[in-house]
């Protein structure tokens, strides 16, 4: 698997890549399910399977509604490819795009109790790398499968005969 080509629009689909457009919010569960279906299939773990979820949802989310003001004549672009050691989704939408770097700090006190303005930030926090073009219209994310962590043998406190 290869990482998505930055900068540029998405390419057409390569072996492993699916790809499909929505015009509305209401067109995401069926996109969402598939790529989840596919990591049950590769074994991904409960807690990467919502971290994809949550994240692959902020972007189709700010696409529809941010880059193309649900504006249902306009496409929003959804690629993706999972793989046994790795995902990537990627998301472009019609609209001018963005600047991801003066996004507002959703922690910063001032901001907390602002009803949006937190989708950048869960993508930056759940996924392993969130890449954007240069026009600001486009993301791709990725998520990296590492193994379980395991406790060392003979800890304190750790109870050896369950």
């Amino acid at each position: 698997m290869t990482s998505p080509d930055e900068g540029a629009g998405l390419a057409s689909p390569e072996e492993g890549w699916h790809q499909t457009e929505l015009h509305a919010l209401s067109e995401m569960k069926p996109i969402l399910d598939r790529l989840l279906t596919r990591m049950v299939e590769l074994g991904w773990p409960e807690n990467d399977r919502f971290a994809v979820r949550l994240a692959a949802e902020e972007a189709i989310v700010n696409g529809v509604r941010h880059g193309n003001r649900n504006d249902p004549a306009k496409a929003v672009q959804v690629r993706w490819c999972v793989g046994a050691d790795q995902l990537w989704v990627e998301v472009l939408d019609e609209g001018p795009g963005f600047d991801p770097y003066h996004v507002p700090d959703p922690t910063a006190p001032e901001n907390l109790e602002r009803l949006g303005g937190r989708g950048v930030f869960l993508m930056r926090c759940y996924m392993d790398l969130v890449r954007y073009n240069d026009r600001g219209n486009g993301v791709a994310i990725c998520k990296f499968r590492r193994p379980p962590l395991r406790e060392p043998p003979g800890l304190p406190g750790k109870d050896e005969s369950s």
